[in-house]
């Protein structure tokens, strides 16, 4: 008997001796690592995607107010920087988000359609992006474009 056999307790009569297991290795933290910690995602982010997502849907011509539209204009001459977010404000919380967009609509198409399309529009792609709940999409019909109307200006006018 080696010295190691002699020092292990030996088992009582009737008891059978018990092999050790190895330990199972520990896990820490617990759960999915993909769900350990913490996402925010900026109002400016979810802006930026409802403004894209806007539109592209038929029969919106331009975000944003007049005032917007006209500073929206000069701003835009700049190379690059075009701002998808004109028109559109979020406020986000953590699991959910409420939007508010400003649109100007071609003449000739239905206001409510075209309102229904942008929601469905914007909810779809902020839900899929960020997976916040949008709990809702307020929009204000600012201006209709005419077809007769000029486009903006590309060009300063010089007197």
């Amino acid at each position: 008997m080696t010295e190691t056999e002699r020092n292990r307790p030996q088992p009582l009569d009737g008891e059978a001796e018990t092999q050790v297991q190895a330990r199972k290795p520990v896990r820490r933290g617990g759960g999915d690592p993909g769900t350990r910690g913490r996402t925010t995602i900026a109002d400016g982010v979810v802006e930026k995607i409802a403004g894209l997502a806007a539109r592209d849907v038929l029969g919106v011509h331009a975000m944003g107010g007049g005032l917007s539209r006209t500073f929206g204009a000069v701003r835009d001459r700049v190379p690059g920087t075009k701002s998808p977010t004109r028109g559109v404000k979020a406020e986000v919380g953590e699991v959910q988000t409420a939007l508010d967009l400003e649109i100007v609509v071609d003449y000739g198409v239905s206001i409510s359609d075209v309102a229904r399309a942008v929601r469905e529009n914007v909810v779809s792609a902020v839900e899929r992006m960020t997976g916040l709940e949008v709990v809702e999409v307020n929009l204000a019909v600012s201006d209709v474009k005419l077809p007769e109307e000029e486009e903006e200006e590309t060009e300063p006018r010089i007197q």
